[in-house]
């Protein structure tokens, strides 16, 4: 008899803020895509049944700042600038589906990272495209690069994978001059946006009183534009009462967005913790995944989740950021969702209880309760992490192809 489903995951708790669900229920997929979310679902003809009894299920999660390009341009001598992360490796393993590259390539090189690297991964890749024309490294720093028209261009051009513009590491340190002002990176960013109808993640390092980070939030920015690092040591986020500065909640009206992008060096308890207690939350948590942060303190994408986790965040708000906050920054609903009809992009989740410990960028430590752990992931329907054989039948009970004896050359 043909079957009524292709995967079926039963009784897990669904958690699915786009579509207000937070429930014990199945999830159906047939053809790669959600087939249904209800209580009960008839499975007995569905090709595989998953018992997800006592995990979570939501949608695969979306990480919008990671790296997945090799930069063009390593000056010499520096070892690791080229060092981006393999997607499909660093993914999955993290109930991620989809990655966001953030601002690797420019508009010069972003049909060669499209050919070579978004059209060759398992993992959703996206991107935002540098408004330096020769994307990540030295020409971040020169002005005459900074092509609006052609970044403009390249994220229409290719439209169907490209989410926005990114600006970031201009001019942190030397004196200002006559070509290197104060705002030249992030106020050509912002015009490539508006000529593109695009937002713009934002990298920045303040130098007041020229460049401060309160006139980047309500004089720079615009509505839908996305601050990556919030939590970097850097930016004066809580005063020394432990409450959150003014200039925060009045950006979050104007509507900026603020992203966790932890990296290597740019996520410090001493703003997220305090923050967090205040009520100010992240929208979308990032990770910055490069090689040079995923031996470090970032890890992974869910590791980065765990420590929002630990820090007092419910699980339905991690999985908030983790899906539908990053899609709806980088605009695109059909992500970070169970509807059916959407794409089968499914993480099934451990929350393991007990008392974890988690460590910042500046050698802190952080003792607190909870973890997430990857079970399982689905993308676009098809299970592509399964450690311990959750989708699999024990090995006495495998299919007639698996007891086949191959033939034996000699």
């Amino acid at each position: 008899m043909e079957t009524n489903y292709d995967l079926v995951l039963k009784g897990g708790h669904v958690i699915d803020p786009a579509n207000g669900i937070d429930a014990v229920l199945d999830v159906a997929v047939k053809d790669g895509r959600i087939a249904a979310v209800g209580a009960h679902l008839d499975a007995l003809h569905a090709g595989t049944v998953v018992d997800a009894t006592g995990l979570t299920v939501s949608p695969g999660l979306i990480d919008i700042h990671v790296h997945v390009y090799p930069h063009f341009n390593r000056p010499e001598g520096v070892p690791g600038w080229d060092a981006s992360v393999i997607a499909d490796a660093h993914s999955f393993r993290a109930g991620v589906t989809t990655f966001v590259d953030a601002g690797c390539a420019g508009a010069e090189h972003f049909q060669d990272f499209r050919r070579r690297f978004v059209e060759t991964s398992k993992t959703r890749v996206l991107a935002f495209v540098n408004i330096a024309n020769g994307g990540m490294g030295p020409r971040e720093q020169d002005p005459y690069d900074f092509n609006v028209d052609a970044c403009a261009h390249a994220v229409r051009e290719h439209s169907d994978v490209v989410v926005g513009v990114k600006t970031a590491h201009y001019w942190t340190q030397l004196p200002w001059d006559d070509l290197h002002t104060p705002w030249a990176s992030v106020d050509a960013a912002v015009a490539a946006g508006d000529k593109s109808d695009t937002p713009v993640m934002v990298d920045f390092w303040p130098r007041p009183p020229l460049r401060g980070y309160d006139s980047l939030l309500l004089e720079h920015m615009r509505a839908g534009d996305i601050h990556t690092h919030v939590f970097a040591q850097q930016f004066p986020i809580v005063g020394d009462d432990g409450k959150v500065l003014d200039h925060m909640w009045k950006a979050r009206e104007r509507g900026v967005l603020f992203d966790l992008g932890h990296g290597g060096g740019s996520f410090w308890f001493r703003n997220a913790v305090p923050a967090l207690r205040d009520g100010f939350m992240v929208d979308s948590i990032s990770t910055d995944l490069h090689m040079g942060s995923v031996n470090a303190a970032v890890l992974n994408s869910l590791w980065t989740a765990s420590k929002c986790f630990a820090m007092g965040m419910s699980l339905h708000d991690v999985i908030r950021t983790c899906t539908v906050g990053p899609a709806k920054a980088i605009r695109r609903p059909d992500l970070g969702t169970l509807s059916v009809g959407s794409e089968a992009d499914i993480a099934v989740l451990r929350v393991l209880p007990g008392k974890f410990s988690y460590t910042d960028c500046g050698r802190a430590r952080f003792d607190g309760e909870g973890k997430l752990e990857c079970a399982l992931t689905v993308r676009a329907g098809k299970v592509v992490w399964d450690p311990t054989g959750m989708s699999m039948p024990l090995w006495e009970n495998a299919p007639a192809p698996y007891w086949r004896v191959p033939v034996l050359q000699g």
